[in-house]
């Protein structure tokens, strides 16, 4: 092996675990515990070494969300496989995509709610962004109505989902009617004309 590559293993490494290290840590404290100076201290590297990885904390919180979505596609991707009718897929998809909020809240606030600079719905954003919202496409598109764009169909089908995740996270909406609400959902998608 040369230097070379043992130095981009190692440097690989590195970035492997400020991300988890950051993903632990918000995940048990919230984002505002996530620093730069206490995930040096967590890794047990120096701040100027987390530097040459990421410009700070919004690149690092970036780096999660992208890792994020890329789990959120294959969980969304094995419910909606599973499924034998396009109206078993979409609510199976609602289903893993607010169990998955729900699962990973700071890992999720990364994904879709707090700042981060990564170009959504753009050709330039990451391949994780695109798997993810590719999933959602893939079970809201065989419900489209003919004259539909169904790229703006997904776009809506994700904002109501979202709101739900969020909404019930939040305690704003109660999670024992999450199933009625999904198959509102679902039922209103599936029989509009």
């Amino acid at each position: 092996m040369s230097i070379q590559t043992r130095r981009e293993r190692e440097r690989a490494e590195r970035e492997r675990l400020i991300v988890t290290a950051a993903r632990e840590l918000a995940e048990t404290e919230g984002w505002d515990a996530v620093t730069t100076r206490r995930l040096a201290a967590e890794i047990e590297y120096s701040q100027p070494v987390l530097y040459s990885h990421f410009k700070g904390k919004d690149a690092i919180m970036a780096a999660v969300a992208v890792e994020g979505c890329a789990e959120l596609a294959t969980e969304l991707r094995t419910a909606r496989t599973k499924a034998t009718t396009p109206k078993d897929a979409l609510a199976a998809v609602g289903r893993a995509y607010t169990a998955f909020a729900q699962r990973r809240p700071a890992l999720y606030d990364a994904m879709f709610t707090h700042h981060v600079d990564l170009p959504f719905a753009t050709p330039e954003a990451p391949a994780p962004l695109k798997e993810a919202f590719g999933e959602l496409f893939q079970a809201v598109e065989p419900i489209a109505a003919e004259d539909d764009d169904p790229a703006l169909l997904t776009e809506t089908y994700w904002a109501a989902v979202h709101g739900l995740a969020t909404l019930m996270r939040s305690g704003r909406l109660p999670e024992e009617s999450h199933e009625t609400r999904l198959a509102l959902l679902i039922n209103h998608f599936t029989t509009a004309p």
